[in-house]
Order: structure tokens, then sequence, then C-alpha cells
């Protein structure tokens, strides 16, 4: 007897392609004694607002009845929602359906709005606790957070496991579409070992790979022994299916193979697989961004051609009167660098032209953050006009720190289609460029070891306006983050003015971050995720 763990990349809202694809592996695993896909499998995660429409769902059922027709004699665990026609509560269930010849059967998920507080808006909760068994084997069936709580530090055994283990389960299947947050694996794994340990029951886990909407998946599904050990495992970031015997299951074999990657390695791939699944999602294939010669953008820039090919990401340099020399000549070294195209566009004398143009209505007044901001904009139409004419989807380069304190021009450096480090402080950016950097100069030193910039009046640095980045970046995290008060903050050690200072920046900048591009989520709170009010509140 064997289990096959498919661990694969689903688009959402292409039924027919996802449908597709699990019949061909379902297909090419015949023989197992069940295969195993992740959550929403069928529709993708997350699907949101498709899941409101009847025709979606209409969808759904159709596509199930077809991978049944068609893998009849393929016993199937696959995710997918399923309507609720009790005529109460929510219209659906977020289910795991098996079939094989002929039989349906459905689980149903328990605990909801966990890890994705939109997935209560759809989905009802179920209390039904049936167990599914294969041969001589009993499965309990777990979707999701049923296993666990992952919304944060404080991550806790489900008791959903508790209300099916009186029906004596001989393992615990878990399909999931668990998403990355930075430095989680081995959180994750430690429930799931710890779910091992209290039941004693082997532990089948599935998890989505791939990137949609902001969430990315990391895959990682792994199989736990009744040692609690991981005797076989999936790798992380890639698209694999797998046959794990059953007697594996009952081994003392200590699996070794899965290696969790470090912080900056996977944030690097889970950077590069958002970039990625974006434009292959979507059907777009060139990107363009603006490169400063700062930290910011060359980051951006070596992760795109990572993702999409050095030849497919075009940099535009758009020096100002401000701009320092060496701003030039880092951003076409890491062009170069690269093998990527790139062209020099100064912005002086548009930005004297929009000078002249306003000196009536501003005359007398001195030079400030308007004409700083009419630079960041003038940068913006020239690079939404080359996306324009050719086709190239702008990356917004912004990170959180600057997102945080509102650190930006609104239509000017926040433009873009996808903001790929928005969830990503600034203490991470130097982190992974430095970790990029870690066997040859790709993104030059210079732009790494240099005092930060804007470069927008003469001698400006971006202290001049905030605290320094590993100051501020601690403030934020325990605001952000940790959800601290301003009096819990400063009992850690910071100065009582500072944070306040920086919290009323967060706090009024609210405004900003509801017109931002997209943000590839990395972290427990990323900002496309907080629900905020707008105003000038006081904490």
């Amino acid at each position: 007897m064997k289990v096959t763990l498919a661990q694969l990349d689903y688009v959402v809202g292409d039924i027919e392609g996802n449908k597709e694809k699990i019949i061909a592996v379902a297909q090419q695993s015949a023989g197992s004694s069940l295969v195993v896909f992740a959550e929403m499998a069928l529709c993708g995660c997350p699907s949101y607002g498709l899941l409101q429409y009847d025709w979606f769902i209409d969808k759904c059922e159709k596509a199930l009845d077809e991978i049944a027709s068609r893998c009849d004699n393929i016993p199937i665990l696959v995710g997918a929602p399923i309507r609720n026609n009790s005529g109460k509560g929510k219209p659906l269930f977020n289910a795991a359906v098996y079939m094989f010849q002929g039989q349906r059967k459905v689980f149903k998920k328990k605990q909801l709005g966990i890890s994705d507080r939109y997935e209560a808006e759809y989905f009802e909760p179920s209390d039904e606790n049936d167990i599914l068994k294969v041969g001589c084997h009993k499965f309990a069936i777990t979707i999701g957070d049923d296993m666990c709580n992952n919304s944060g530090d404080d991550i806790l055994i489900s008791n959903r496991v508790d209300e099916l283990m009186p029906q004596q389960p001989d393992l615990i299947v878990n399909i999931a579409a668990d998403r990355f947050i930075c430095q989680h694996a081995e959180q994750r794994r430690n429930v799931l070992r710890q779910t091992v340990l209290k039941y004693e029951r082997p532990l089948i886990y599935v998890n989505q790979v791939g990137a949609s909407t902001d969430y990315i998946y990391d895959g990682g599904s792994m199989v736990f022994g009744y040692n609690a050990y991981v005797v076989d495992s999936l790798p992380f970031f890639e698209t694999v299916v797998k046959n794990v015997p059953m007697e594996l299951l009952i081994s003392m074999k200590r699996s070794d193979n899965q290696e969790i990657p470090s912080k900056y390695e996977s944030l690097y791939n889970a950077l590069i697989l958002g970039i990625r699944d974006f434009f292959q999602k979507q059907g777009f294939s060139k990107a363009v961004l603006g490169l400063s010669g700062g930290i910011d953008s060359a980051l951006v820039m070596t992760l795109a051609a990572a993702a999409l090919g050095n030849e497919n990401v075009t940099a535009i340099l758009l020096p100002s009167e401000f701009s320092t020399g060496h701003s030039v000549s880092d951003a076409e070294a890491l062009a170069k660098n690269l093998g990527s195209p790139y062209y020099i566009i100064p912005i002086k004398d548009s930005f004297h032209t929009l000078q002249d143009t306003l000196s009536p209505v501003f005359k007398g007044l001195p030079f400030d953050v308007t004409e700083e901001n009419l630079q960041a904009r003038i940068r913006a139409v020239i690079l939404m006009a080359y996306s324009n004419k050719f086709g190239n989807i702008l990356l917004n380069t912004s990170n959180k720190s600057e997102a945080a304190v509102g650190y930006g021009t609104l239509y000017g450096d926040m433009c873009g289609s996808l903001s790929v480090i928005g969830d990503v402080y600034k203490t991470d950016v130097f982190g992974l460029s430095r970790w990029i950097n870690r066997e040859s100069e790709i993104i030059p030193w210079h732009t790494i070891e240099k005092v930060p910039s804007a470069e927008l009046r003469p001698d400006q640095k971006d202290t001049d306006s905030l605290p320094d980045y590993p100051v501020l970046d601690a403030m934020l995290y325990q605001y952000v983050e940790c959800s601290q008060s301003p009096d819990a903050i400063v009992a850690q050690g910071f100065d009582s003015a500072l944070v306040n200072k920086v919290i009323r920046l967060v706090n009024a900048n609210e405004f900003k971050r509801k017109q931002v591009a997209p943000i590839l989520s990395v972290s427990y709170k990323p900002f496309s995720r907080r629900l905020m009010p707008i105003g000038r509140f006081v904490v």
C-alpha cells in the first residue's frame, strides 16, 4: 500500500486547468491506495469573492464529477468548495472530497478564519466527525487549521483531532494551503510533530506550492512516522509528486532529506516564486522598474531577473540634479552584472519645466517636499509610459519600513503593479542583499554599504526624517507585528518621544497604504491584510 502526495501549483479560478492537472497526476499514480491533493486544489486558493457566484460553484461540481468519472479506479482526496444544503449558515463548506469507484465522501473543515480571516465570510464550520476508510486503514481527515492555529507566535495543537480519535484512526491526514511566513517552517513542523506525539499516530501533510494574489504557498509537504520523526518529505518551493509506502509510516527511519532553508534563502525563494507566478498566471512576461542606485530597487531588480530572466527585466535610470555620480554608476554596474537592458533618462529638464509651469502659483515659496514629490511623480510618468508602450509590467520597489511611516510619494515611487518587497523591513532588505552577494558581487557592495538617501534635495539622507533603520524597524515590529502599545515599546528601552513620533506616522499614513500595489506577503501581518481605519487617531 502506498499514498501519493501531490504538491502542486494551482491557478485561482482556473477550474478547468486545475481539474486537468489533478486528473493527470491521479492517472499517473494508478495503483496508489490514496492520491492526496491540497486544500482548495480544484478552484485555487484564495478564491475569495469568486466563491459567492453560483456559476463558479457549479463549475467546481461539474469538475468533481469529471474527475470521478475519468479516475474511477483511483482513490482521490482533493480540496474543493462544497455547497451547504442545510439551509443554515454560510452557503459553502471548505471540504476534502474522497472519490473512488462511484463512492463519494465529503470531509468538512471546522476551524475557519485563523490563518485567513476572510475564509469565515464564505464557509460554514462543520461539526461532523467522519473517518475515511481505505482498505483496512482508517484515516482522520483534517483541513488546514483543523490541525493547528498558526495565526501567530502562540501556535497550539487543535482539538479537532481530539474529536476524531474516538473512532481510532490509524493515521492523520492534513491537506493545507499554508502560506509562506518568514521563519515559520520550523514552527509548522514542530506543531505537526507535537500532534504525532500527542495522538501516537503517523501523519501525512500535503501543502500547496505557488503564489496567488498576495499569498505565497511554500510546499514543504511531509510525512511523520510513529516516532514523530519526518520519514519522508517534499522540497520547499517546488512542484513535486511522490509516492510514500505505508510501511514507511511505521518504520523508525529518520529522513534528513528536507532541510529547512535559512531565513534569507527561504525569503529569496518565496519572493522569486511570488514574482514568477504573478507574471505567469496573468500572461505577463516582461518587467520594468526604476533603478536608482539605491538598495531597494537593486534588490527588486535582482529578484525579478532571477524570476523572469535577465533579458526580461528592463531598468530605467532617472537621475536628477540631486543624484550623485555613484548612484548612476552603481545602477549601471548592477544592470551589467545581471546582463539586463537599461536606459538612462535624466529628469532635470522635465523638473525645471514643471517648476516654471507652477512658478506663477508658487512664486516666492521655498523649495520643500512639493518639489521633492514632483521628481518622484515625473519618474512615475516616464516608467508608466514605458510600461504602456512596450507592455512591461512596472514593479514597485518600496519596502515595509517606508510603507509603515509613509516615506514615499503617492503616484510617484509608490506606483507599480506589484510591490515585491512591501512586506520586507529595510533591515531585511540589507540582510537579503548581503545573502545574495555571499558568493560573488551581484549587487554592487557600494549600493549596500552607502547611507540610504532618496536624493530629492541636496545632501539628503533618510535619517534626516527617520531614525536609523535598525531602531525604526525594531519599533515597527513591536507596534505592527506584535500589536504592542507605546508604553510597552518604551518599556523595552526606546525613547518615548521617538516611539510616539513613529506611531503617529504609522497611523497617519494608513490612507497611503490603501493605495499601494498588491504586496507579496511574507510576514504574519502584511499591510495588505491590515484592516485599520483611516485617520490621525491617537494611541
